[in-house]
């Protein structure tokens, strides 16, 4: 079996997961996700990071300790950096099997265990910010509180000498890893895939906490001894030990978008029942071609919210299209506007367009849908039935404007 070695004391044990369940019951993984965990040897032994048994996870990361010399009873500390149940779905049978074990995590973190799991309160441990682990043979880890990384309770793991940094869901990604994990074995496309799949994670999972992503980065910039992070080791997604700064970076900027809004590019999000809106939204996409500003087209509902959230919270500029449905928005738009609001896609510039038939009324609900989510909004174009020449023509204009904006930082 292949190992994945940080170093002589640290151990990444992997586990791809290819499933039609969806994550969080929610995001679709068409292209798998993995389940990273992370032993580190000293004298004593911590597993970092956990899985639930899913498609066989504990399965294979138990044939992946056999082959590093141990077992699950040789585990001395079981550290939950995040208690969601894709790190610890597997807890009550770790305790079963390994009745000795410190189990440690953050006071909110081991409040959170009987929530989840009937476990009794031997051997939970609670761990401060800056508190230090030392496993003998100068292994070191130090814990650092990372509130609302995505969830309350959440911390990451330092190990000192080596500079690896046990992020858990933060730096992390969608998307299977097959036989290699860190960052040196992948190609420029697979890269590229990669990156699509962080971005897709993101938006999906950790976007409501932009902030918290910023405050976290600066915390462990300054609080990592020198020579600090050589290594980001998330428990999703790709072990950056070439090029730690990588990841880093592009979460710095995806946390970013949160108070700029983006990239100077656009976001269609369109539905149409006989093609009358689609007939003026070809109109605005011809304005905004025009004007030479890179743009994606996203139908609902036909595609999946996913995909459509990641390009969303990427783009500054929105154009949402859609009909009036009696006498209110179309409903697939009504919930991609929910999940936007949800998951704080603000600071937009944005143009909504629609056809009508006898009344209108979307515009109401479409106004009360963005309430609180500081878009910067076009005049509204609707028309009723067929759009004429005179409302071609405005909507081409209303296109090319909101794109022209988008390049020079004006409004639409």
């Amino acid at each position: 079996m292949k190992t994945h070695d940080i170093n002589s004391h640290i151990r990444c044990l992997h586990a791809d997961i290819h499933t039609n369940d969806l994550f969080e019951g929610i995001w679709p993984i068409p292209r798998g996700v993995s389940l990273n965990a992370f032993v580190a040897r000293g004298d004593k032994t911590a597993l970092i990071d956990f899985v639930r048994d899913w498609e066989g996870a504990v399965s294979r990361l138990d044939a992946q300790l056999e082959a590093a010399g141990l077992r699950c009873q040789d585990v001395d500390y079981l550290i939950l950096n995040h208690l969601e149940p894709d790190h610890t779905g597997a807890l009550a049978e770790f305790r079963r099997r390994n009745p000795h074990a410190q189990i440690l995590a953050t006071a909110k973190g081991i409040k959170l265990i009987p929530s989840f799991y009937t476990i009794d309160d031997d051997g939970l441990r609670a761990v401060r910010d800056g508190e230090a682990l030392d496993l003998g043979q100068g292994v070191v880890l130090r814990f650092f509180e990372t509130p609302n990384l995505h969830w309350p309770e959440t911390m990451v793991t330092f190990e000192e000498a080596s500079g690896t940094l046990f992020s858990c869901d933060a730096f992390g990604s969608f998307g299977a890893l097959g036989d290699r994990v860190f960052d040196d074995e992948f190609s420029g496309a697979e890269h590229a895939f990669f990156e699509g799949e962080c971005l897709r994670y993101y938006a999906n999972i950790v976007s409501s906490f932009s902030l918290f992503v910023e405050k976290a980065i600066v915390k462990l910039q300054g609080a990592v001894p020198a020579p600090g992070i050589r290594c980001v080791a998330p428990s999703h997604g790709i072990v950056w030990r070439k090029r730690p700064e990588a990841i880093i970076e592009r979460y710095a900027r995806y946390a970013a978008y949160a108070r700029s809004g983006g990239e100077p590019e656009v976001c269609v999000v369109w539905g149409s029942m006989y093609g009358n809106t689609k007939a003026g939204l070809d109109a605005v996409i011809k304005g905004i071609a025009a004007a030479g500003v890179p743009y994606r087209l996203h139908r609902v509902p036909d595609e999946d919210l996913s995909y459509i959230l990641a390009d969303g919270y990427r783009a500054r500029g929105l154009v949402m299209a859609m009909p009036t449905y009696e006498y209110a928005m179309f409903p697939p738009m009504a919930w991609a506007l929910d999940l936007f609001k949800r998951k704080h896609i603000t600071g937009k510039k944005a143009l909504r367009i629609g056809s009508w038939g006898w009344v209108g009324g979307a515009q109401r609900d479409y106004e009360a849908a963005i309430a609180g989510l500081r878009w910067e909004s076009a005049p509204a174009i609707e028309w009723a039935g067929q759009a004429d020449s005179a409302t071609l023509a405005a909507l081409e204009a209303a296109g090319k404007a909101l794109a022209q904006g988008l390049r020079v930082g004006t409004g639409p």
